[in-house]
């Protein structure tokens, strides 16, 4: 499974990201800067955190015009994997490829901290590495990470079932149903506040995080009938 990581200018979260991929997991990984168009080659997209194009206008709203961002539609569009974190989740909102919106944090304050979620949904190839209702420890670090979205689209989001992660207890920043990630009504795109490549290496108090990518790898490699 080959992995390309998109570089936007303020990206920060892009060198830890395929550490995992490529490092831990031993997967070809690509960095893809922000104005290249060819990505064919590539199985998993991933828009990492950071402050693409230093968060003018409001987060992710600039980057969504970025030249590969047309790509990364119609890759996701082929039915391949997206995933979004922190920024990129903000990205994938502005991009139109997941509904809502992520806004301030309830209490205006940037958050640095790890958050307890509970997964909703281990059914999809995202999250078959985990139990139904598990609940693990992910890093948070958001200004702007409450997710948003009008009460017809909260109903669609809980009736299609494309709620996968909630904060579990204490909520940090306001989202809505407690949302901390949500997928598209097919499951091929994930976005998510939380960073699960912060907790995939032990040294780093965790390893939580890991099993997102591994189940993912664990799918292709049942696919492929390896």
């Amino acid at each position: 499974m080959k992995f390309g990581v998109v570089v936007f200018p303020g990206s920060n979260c892009d060198r830890d990201v395929a550490y995992v991929t490529r490092d831990i997991l031993g997967q070809p990984t690509r960095m893809v800067w922000h104005q290249d168009t060819d990505i064919a080659d590539l199985d998993v997209i991933i828009i990492p955190g950071g402050f693409s194009y230093g968060d003018y206008l409001r987060c992710g709203a600039i980057a969504r015009f970025s030249p590969v961002m047309q790509q990364v539609i119609e890759h996701a569009q082929k039915g391949k994997f997206v995933l979004g974190i922190c920024n990129g989740f903000q990205v994938l909102t502005e991009a139109g490829l997941l509904p809502g919106v992520l806004t301030k944090n309830r209490d205006l304050h940037f958050i640095c901290d790890r958050a307890p979620l509970k997964v909703v949904r281990n059914d999809l190839a995202w999250t078959q590495a985990y139990s139904s209702g598990e609940v693990i420890t992910l890093p948070i670090a958001h200004g702007e990470g409450r997710f948003y979205a009008d009460k017809k689209t909260l109903a669609k989001l809980e009736d299609n079932g494309q709620i996968v992660f909630r904060y579990q207890g204490d909520n940090p920043n306001g989202s809505l149903k407690n949302i901390a990630g949500i997928c598209n009504t097919t499951g091929n795109i994930l976005g998510m506040m939380p960073h699960p490549e912060r907790a995939a290496d032990p040294t780093l108090g965790g390893t939580d995080g890991l099993k997102l990518f591994a189940g993912l790898l664990e799918k292709a490699v049942m696919a492929a009938g390896v």
